[in-house]
């Protein structure tokens, strides 16, 4: 069966390790390699990871027994109208088709509704299969957007939004 537990400190390697494992099947075809390597350094380097958690942001980490499948990782970005962010989903190549995703994304919901969320949002790449996972969690496309995220690269997404 698989469990879900909220992220410590401790589960920083952790975190890391499932993001480096999980981004090459994920976004190779899409990005490249460099991009990837540019993205995971600036997004998942031990001390930006320690600052989310420090700000607030919630991850939990899907497993069972001994093995860890993957991950999610939201918080709040808009506390007047309630709106919360999905920065992060990841599952494990090995652990897709096991409905750990499903599982993730269930519980992220549960969370956020409890804290009283009007909306639940998250950027996905446009060219990126978990798109259609989204879709079929009952998300809408809300815009498109292109992000600056520094080194020459640029983030091609749309943002999607679920609302409670």
């Amino acid at each position: 069966m698989i469990t879900l537990r909220k992220a410590k400190e401790e589960d920083i390697a952790l975190i890391q390790a499932i993001a480096a494992a999980t981004w090459p099947s994920t976004y190779l075809e899409i990005i490249g390699q460099q991009q990837i390597d540019y993205m995971l350094e600036n997004m998942y380097n031990r001390g930006e990871l320690l600052r989310q958690l420090m700000e607030g942001h919630i991850f939990l980490i899907a497993e069972q027994g001994e093995e860890e499948y993957g991950f999610a990782g939201y918080s709040i970005i808009d506390h007047e109208n309630r709106i919360f962010k999905l920065h992060k989903l990841y599952v494990l190549p090995s652990a897709h088709g096991k409905g750990v995703g499903k599982i993730l994304i269930n519980e992220v919901f549960n969370q956020v509704k409890d804290a009283g969320a009007s909306a639940l949002q998250l950027n996905v790449n446009k060219h990126n299969k978990a798109k259609d996972f989204y879709l079929k969690a009952g998300f809408s496309i809300k815009e498109s957007v292109a992000l600056d995220i520094g080194g020459g690269y640029i983030m091609d997404d749309y943002v999607m939004e679920y609302q409670f």
